[in-house]
């Protein structure tokens, strides 16, 4: 077994923000090998994370962001579990990246789950009448449908979103701060201005 010393602790805690002791206990799993307890970490924490997801947030922060310029803006609120956890810096710059992100991506809705019934069903029917569908087998025009369908939530869809120019998701990334912070965060509802745009 290998010996763990404070300053690999502190060093995985620095990355991860995990507690000390689930740390320390991470790098005792894998032998003090700082990739395998960072793996570890994030497979505990995205655990946790899944039982948290369904636990009531009602607390939280509605925030602005005006882009440079004054030409795009966009009002958010997230939703945490407790007021202590929305005056967290983290919270707050979680908030204030959302916000960015919505600006940035234009995103119309927060996830597939809120996308209208009426416009999913005007989708459908839009992809299934493209001639490069209607030219394939019939037993395998919905599954290209679907795949077309899970291209178009990613880009209208914030939680499907790729965050910024990383490889995960929006949802990931919220994922990744309901284990670190340890409460359930989600993004409630948005607006997006832009200058001139029709109504």
């Amino acid at each position: 077994m290998a010996d763990i010393s404070a300053e690999l602790v502190k060093t995985l805690r620095e990355q991860t923000g995990a507690g000390f002791m689930d740390c320390k206990r991470a790098l005792t799993e894998a032998d003090g090998d700082l990739e395998k307890a960072t793996l570890i970490l994030r497979e505990k924490g995205l655990a946790a994370a899944a039982k948290k997801s369904s636990r009531d947030a009602r607390e939280g922060l509605v925030s602005s962001y005006i882009h440079t310029g004054g030409r795009v803006g966009v009002l958010i609120e997230v939703n945490c579990e407790t007021d202590f956890v929305a005056r967290t810096d983290e919270f707050q710059k979680l908030v204030r990246d959302l916000a960015v992100q919505v600006a940035g991506l234009d995103a119309q809705y927060v996830d597939a789950d809120h996308v209208p019934s009426d416009v999913l069903a005007a989708k459908q029917a839009e992809f299934l009448a493209d001639e490069s569908v209607q030219k394939k087998p019939e037993n395998i025009r919905q599954q290209i449908v679907d795949g077309q369908l899970k291209k178009w939530y990613s880009q209208v869809c914030l939680y499907d979103q790729p965050f910024r120019d990383e490889e995960r998701t929006v949802r990931e990334l919220i994922t990744e701060k309901i284990a670190t912070i340890g409460e359930n965060i989600r993004v409630r509802r948005f607006t997006r201005y832009a200058l001139g745009e029709e109504l």
